[in-house]
């Protein structure tokens, strides 16, 4: 976390000032400014829903939880506008079996190799839409009616496609209390499944959303 991540157009920026410093105050100490979805984050119902729940109000058990990765960072890579469809995700079970209730899934797009370049991470036109891959509105759908899955996380700035300006997917996954991780690291290191998350955010009260330290434990 630091003052030259990317950031989406419009959010409070990163800022990290001395408040106190060893030479004049004998210790050392920073105040923090920062977007409640700053770096890697967890949005909470609150973000859409006048009446959801905020991030301090989930379970606390509801933060470990199995989890299953689709690699996508070939339709990613060919088409920056790119949905993850229903048929991709029936074609990953007929691999590796059927996504289990509760889990989390997690989307790799390979978008992490853009993290230090905040323009090609949000990858703005001439006019400021984003164009990031996501995850398709009937995917989501499928996975949260069908699946039963507990939530979802992707390695983009949102679990929308960058052009989706409705937050579709967040609203629909969000419309009761599940997980929707973005900004996430390393998920060229996970297996297809078999992997337990552990997720840490910060619980701040009234919070819409929080940053988050995301563990991953392999197999």
């Amino acid at each position: 976390m630091h003052p030259g991540i990317p950031q989406w157009p419009g959010d409070p920026p990163v800022r990290l000032d001395a408040h106190s410093r060893i030479e004049s105050e004998g210790y050392f100490l920073r105040r923090i400014t920062l977007g409640e979805h700053s770096g890697t984050h967890m949005n909470a119902p609150a973000s859409f829903y006048p009446d959801g729940i905020t991030i301090d109000q989930y379970e606390p058990e509801s933060f470990i939880a199995q989890a299953v990765l689709l690699d996508m960072r070939r339709p990613s890579g060919e088409d920056p506008d790119y949905l993850l469809a229903v048929e991709e995700v029936e074609s990953w079970e007929r691999t590796y079996g059927a996504i289990a209730e509760g889990s989390v899934v997690l989307l790799h797009t390979g978008y992490q190799r853009y993290w230090n370049s905040p323009e090609k991470f949000l990858n703005p036109d001439p006019s400021g839409t984003a164009h990031f891959p996501g995850f398709g509105t009937e995917a989501a759908r499928f996975l949260v009616e069908g699946r039963g899955t507990a939530g979802i996380g992707i390695d983009t700035h949102g679990v929308d496609g960058g052009m989706d300006t409705a937050f579709a997917v967040n609203r629909l996954v969000l419309a009761e209390p599940r997980l929707v991780l973005e900004n996430l690291a390393n998920l060229d290191q996970l297996p297809p499944r078999g992997t337990t998350l552990i997720i840490a955010p910060l619980p701040l009260v009234g919070g819409s959303g929080a940053p988050v330290s995301v563990l991953a434990i392999v197999p």
